[in-house]
């Protein structure tokens, strides 16, 4: 049972991670955008 909980916390855990790398890269890819579209209209 120990065994269990602590296998799902660390599962949550990964998960949490995964989704963080992931908003991270949307975040630069927005960033890169703009600047894409900042140099165009320049």
């Amino acid at each position: 049972m120990k065994y269990v909980k602590i296998a799902g916390v660390l599962a949550l855990m990964l998960s949490l991670v995964a989704c963080a790398n992931t908003i991270r890269g949307v975040g630069r890819d927005v960033d890169e955008s703009a600047a894409a579209v900042d140099d165009a209209v320049s």
